[in-house]
């Protein structure tokens, strides 16, 4: 992968601090699921510019390197961007697999370039409607039809805040994990993202903390 795409830290400098704290977060994921199995699982942010779509595909990079096959969906109908981080097209995708018969039994799937176990879901043609096809019978089809190529889908969600989609995607998938950026988002904001999450009975299995420094007196 070239390293004009600074945002994949964990294939631009794979021993770097950060890249470390997504394997990291890769293992309490794992001790998270011992008891739960976490086979679906929703990363969204509380706000916009929170680092999310970055945080997800690092995520999704490390899991995947850690010998799982892993399916990354980009769930967010309203401004995907996954497509460009990995420098993919983006004109069939997760829109087609809800609209076309045949899309579902052969889903659009996109092998990232030289990582082994993990393959896209692009968005596809943005809907009118994001919310509601997301909420949709056909999404669970959709769920259940990519959960037999792979051992964990991660899909990428709307801001919390900003749209009831993440809502609605945790109320059929096995956890939602939240993406907070230090020095950007507020602790109201963090709080009301919550109770949005908890009143449709969404398992939170972390949050995600993107921007923090590092405190090079440890050592590493």
């Amino acid at each position: 992968m070239p390293d004009s795409k600074p945002t994949l830290i964990t294939l631009t400098h794979p021993r770097s601090p950060a890249a470390e704290a997504y394997r990291a977060l890769r293992a309490n994921l794992a001790m998270s699921s011992l008891d739960h199995p976490l086979r679906a699982l929703v990363v969204t942010s509380v706000a916009p510019g929170e680092d999310k779509s970055a945080a997800l595909a690092n995520l999704a990079i490390v899991i995947a390197q850690g010998g799982q096959h892993v399916i990354l969906v980009d769930a967010d109908l309203r401004h995907p961007s996954l497509h460009e981080i990995f420098g993919l097209p983006n004109e069939r995708g997760l829109a087609t697999v809800l609209d076309e018969q045949d899309a579902l039994t052969a889903p659009p799937l996109a092998p990232i370039p030289d990582i082994e176990n993990l393959e896209l879901l692009t968005s596809g043609p943005l809907p009118l409607d994001p919310a509601a096809q997301l909420g949709s019978k056909r999404m669970e089809e959709a769920l259940a039809a990519l959960q037999k190529h792979a051992d964990m889908i991660l899909l990428s969600a709307p801001p919390v805040l900003g749209a009831a989609d993440a809502v609605v995607l945790s109320m059929k998938t096995d956890g939602v994990l939240l993406v907070v950026q230090a020095g950007h988002t507020s602790r109201d904001h963090v709080q009301q993202a919550k109770d949005r999450l908890e009143k449709a009975h969404a398992r939170i299995v972390g949050v995600a903390l993107t921007n923090a420094h590092t405190d090079k007196s440890l050592g590493y």
